[in-house]
């Protein structure tokens, strides 16, 4: 049997003493795309953070690729196989950057040295040319914002995107843009994916498999 890319079990996560995730347990599979769905406030995003090092977790175990990981601190490792992309490409980008300089951070971290080569293959695999390079943030659209979070993401080549409603900042006619580049991104890359959103729509559209959130509980797990 296939090692899990990612395996959650009886993760517990609490913040003062309210409890935001009860003993949740998810696996997903190699080049799976696993969607996380339920209103607002059913510990979807939590849930997403928590594996991603954000959330700590009081209880329970991760592992990614068969290695465990603690509730807090992420190797280097770690985060050379799993990055993420948020919610708000507004916020998730240095005000005072450039692109180039918000794309060679991640490489100058992780040690890669052919830094020119690969900021201008991330740029061109989502479709912005090396004209955006020296563009600050607040020159950019909404979806150009998002494209270079994403370009951001896969530069330091991971196998593991967590995707917290990459689209729901974004107008409608952006929002299946970002949402191709992603599937196209996903089938080049063999990646896989786990996609936060409340909108059934995109997740029926993007994923092989969703587990539905109520109240800090996965309730169901499905086919869309």
């Amino acid at each position: 049997m296939t090692e899990p890319a990612v395996s959650v079990r009886d993760m517990r996560v609490i913040f003062d003493e309210y409890v935001a995730l009860k003993d949740v347990s998810v696996s997903v599979q190699p080049k799976e795309s696993f969607g996380i769905v339920g209103e607002s406030g059913s510990g979807k995003s939590t849930l997403l953070r928590a594996i991603a090092g954000l959330n700590s977790f009081v209880s329970g175990d991760l592992k990614v690729n068969g290695k465990s990981y603690p509730a807090k601190g992420r190797d280097k490792t770690f985060y050379r196989t799993v990055q993420m992309v948020f919610q708000d490409p507004y916020g998730s980008l240095h005000p005072r950057q450039t692109v180039d300089r918000l794309l060679l951070e991640p490489l100058a971290i992780h040690g890669f040295t052919d830094t020119e080569a690969r900021i201008a293959r991330a740029l061109d695999e989502v479709g912005l040319g090396n004209g955006f390079r020296f563009r600050y943030s607040h020159q950019l659209s909404g979806g150009q914002r998002q494209r270079i979070a994403i370009a951001r993401a896969l530069i330091v080549e991971p196998k593991i995107l967590l995707l917290d409603e990459p689209t729901s900042a974004l107008d409608a006619s952006i929002q299946a843009e970002i949402l191709n580049l992603l599937e196209q991104a996903r089938r080049d890359r063999d990646l896989t994916f786990i996609m936060v959103s409340h909108d059934l729509g995109v997740i029926s559209h993007m994923c092989d498999r969703l587990a539905v959130m109520k109240g800090g509980e996965v309730v169901e797990t499905i086919l869309p």
